[in-house]
């Protein structure tokens, strides 16, 4: 094994041009730690708000490799946790934003965010999956406590995590529905388990109702607080709005008067999804069921490492049209 890798680096905050490939020495791991070589990861729009510079300087500091999920083989495990060339999953845990990440060939990562995979899916496939199907799964499971009477409403449907959802909330029994903002999408969105198309014009809570006239049960939102309001109204009495998302690239409200904003008896939470919740995603139990050709990873476009600004780009301009996967 070389002691140097390629890596891409981060140096200053700004466009999708300033992730520049670099040689770097490869990590060398200690106990408790494990270093993979990596195969294959995703992109998410967490690693373009870093790299646009929205990332406190308290948690992200520059120069850094971003990357916060990825596969690939164990080649060194200190404390004994693995076994050379398991293949393995990681996300979450600090990578890519307090310690260097995924976009590089190796990357060195605690013992505690792994996940051992037994699976013969390629890496691009794969690559894909860690940071979705946590997302996905934890959004359902944890803060909206899916049911297989439940209707669901996935707000950003197209999305690779709602596209994921789609698929895993059908499995489950629940009724999907599912918004995009382009009437072309409507074949992609039933594909991956819609019952029903909303075409998204930001005020939608009128057609819900139309549909279900008390509104559904739970709603996955992840346009974020342009939507969020609407998403609300679209809600009935009981029932759960989970913001995961936030593809419209706003953060925050101007103006919020919860009193207004909030239906009596509509709860609202959060998903974030930190490394204890990856532990918590029974992600071999999902392998397998892509393996079985019951779950569908929605993947965009596959590049390379060296076309890693290129495919910045393309996340940046939701040009993918699902997962966008680098491998190495």
């Amino acid at each position: 094994m070389s002691n140097t890798m390629k890596a891409a680096v981060v140096h200053e905050a700004g466009g999708p041009e300033v992730l520049k490939i670099e040689d770097l020495p490869v990590p060398k791991p200690q106990n408790g730690r494990v270093l993979i070589q990596v195969k294959a990861f995703g992109l998410n729009r967490s690693e373009l708000f870093t790299r646009q510079g929205h990332s406190p300087t308290s948690a992200v500091q520059f120069p850094r490799v971003l990357g916060i999920e990825a596969v690939g083989l164990v080649k060194a495990a200190p404390s004994g946790e693995f076994e050379h060339d398991d293949i393995v999953a990681t996300a979450m845990g600090g990578m890519g934003r307090a310690f260097d990440g995924s976009y590089a060939q190796y990357t060195c990562v605690p013992a505690t965010q792994v996940q051992k995979l037994e699976t013969n899916l390629p890496w691009e496939t794969l690559g894909a999956i860690p940071e979705m199907l946590q997302t996905a799964w934890g959004s359902l499971f944890k803060s909206l406590r899916l049911k297989e009477s439940d209707r669901l409403l996935i707000r950003g449907g197209t999305t690779s995590v709602g596209l994921a959802a789609a698929a895993i909330a059908k499995n489950h029994g629940a009724l999907v529905a599912a918004t995009s903002r382009k009437p072309e999408r409507e074949k992609l969105l039933r594909e991956n388990g819609a019952d029903q198309v909303f075409i998204d014009t930001g005020d939608i809570a009128d057609q819900v109702k139309e549909v279900f006239p008390c509104g559904v049960n739970k709603v996955l939102e992840l346009v974020g607080t342009t939507t969020l309001i609407d998403s609300l109204r679209s809600t009935k009495a009981r029932g759960i709005v989970c913001m995961t998302g936030m593809v419209g690239d706003q953060w925050s409200f101007q103006e919020f008067s919860p009193m207004d904003a909030i239906p009596t008896a509509v709860s609202l939470t959060t998903y974030a999804g930190g490394a204890d919740d990856f532990m918590r995603t029974p992600l071999q139990d999902l392998v397998q069921q892509i393996e079985e050709g019951k779950l569908r990873p929605p993947i965009g476009q596959v590049f390379s490492l060296d076309q890693i600004v290129e495919a910045h780009a393309c996340m940046e301009e939701n040009r993918a049209g699902g997962k966008i996967v680098i491998l190495t």
